[in-house]
């Protein structure tokens, strides 16, 4: 990847929908070597998908709980059930295996407590936990999917200028 390749990529963070001709023009090249460059960055898995972000109060989904799960458990055949399990809950967002004091983390959203009280009610049916705690957040100060791109390790000179 190089200096054009990490244009490309925070325009598309940006705005997804953006035509490539417009994309070209802002990075300096044509439409086909612009192209070429977001098909071979799809290919690499750089580019994982293209998504619409939704405005959480307009879809009733505006109560965030990161939800901290402890087990006791920890073999591989309880984790593919527990992730087996989390990935049937459409209102878990984000779920991470952590170190430290807690296995689990979970991002989840709902319209309100009660809905988080049934998510939580299905879930321990579902599978065996020794701890969950739950923390809801008061204010979003923050939200981002862009990838910060300063990290990326570029090759000294453009494929095709």
């Amino acid at each position: 990847m190089d200096r054009l390749d990490k244009k490309i990529l925070k325009l598309l963070q940006e705005d997804a929908t953006m035509a490539v001709a417009d994309v070209a023009k802002r990075v300096g090249l044509s439409t086909t070597p612009c192209w070429r460059r977001i098909q071979k960055l799809e290919e690499e898995g750089v580019i994982r998908r293209r998504v619409a972000i939704l405005d959480p109060t307009k879809v009733n989904a505006s109560v965030t709980v990161f939800v901290s799960i402890r087990t006791n458990s920890h073999s591989n055949e309880w984790l593919r059930r527990f992730a087996e399990v989390v990935g049937e809950f459409p209102e878990v967002i984000e779920f991470y295996r952590m170190s430290g004091e807690v296995d689990y983390l979970l991002r989840v959203v709902v319209p309100d407590i009660a809905a988080y009280d049934a998510f939580y009610k299905r879930l321990i049916a579902r599978i065996e936990i020794r701890d969950v705690s739950s923390s809801f957040a008061m204010e979003q100060i923050k939200y981002t999917t862009e990838m910060p791109l300063d990290y990326m390790l570029l090759d000294k000179e453009p494929r095709d200028a």
